[in-house]
């Protein structure tokens, strides 16, 4: 028996179920993480829908697009494990997290702008305007406010999501966790050396 970091997580493994265990933790602990990657962004792009439905609902216009929410945080959550596996920012990990945590988001805001326009273009399709491009990119033009508030919710949606995520790089996941969901005393986190003077 011998100690060995599994995804992070400490654990004590028999040699002989140790690639047994390191594939099956490998995916549960990947899993984990999709899910909560996307009920965060869910969370975000559901109360955005819900704040534009109730701004609609003054006209009296019906605005029910949560499926569109779903749909893009499932998708999004997905395209953020895949720029991890790609190493999207490895290059600026010895550099102060805030680089790799704004460049994060201004690369994974792109992504969400491009999936907004896809947005405009399925809804399109689906009341019969067809797969138009030219008029997707007209009606995202005269919406470009709309445009512009959606992407400032997503950069400060963005922004605590990656500065948590590179801290968890750097200090360890199971550390940020036990630091929020765990007295310091029973977790062995003393921070008193971190106070300023």
């Amino acid at each position: 028996m011998r100690f060995r970091t599994v995804s992070g997580d400490e654990g004590l493994i028999n040699g002989s179920t140790e690639k047994k265990l390191g594939w099956k933790t490998r995916i549960g602990h990947e899993l984990a993480r999709y899910f909560i990657t996307s009920a965060y962004l869910f969370v975000f792009f559901g109360a955005f829908t819900m704040y534009r439905r109730l701004l609609l609902a003054e006209y009296k216009i019906i605005y029910l697009h949560y499926g569109f929410a779903l749909f893009k945080a499932l998708v999004l959550a997905k395209v953020i494990m895949i720029g991890d596996i790609l190493g999207l920012g490895r290059r600026l990990q010895d550099k102060p997290l805030i680089f790799t945590t704004l460049y994060k988001t201004f690369l994974f805001t792109i992504l969400v702008g491009i999936f907004n326009a896809l947005e405009y273009l399925v809804e399109g399709a689906l009341h019969g305007e067809g797969l138009d491009l030219a008029k997707g990119i007209t009606e995202l033009w005269a919406n470009a406010d709309e445009v512009l508030a959606r992407s400032l919710v997503v950069i400060f949606t963005f922004i605590p999501f990656f500065a948590f995520r590179e801290l968890g790089r750097v200090l360890g996941e199971r550390k940020i966790r036990d630091l929020f969901f765990r007295r310091r005393t029973t977790a062995g986190i003393d921070l008193s050396d971190n106070k300023e003077d």
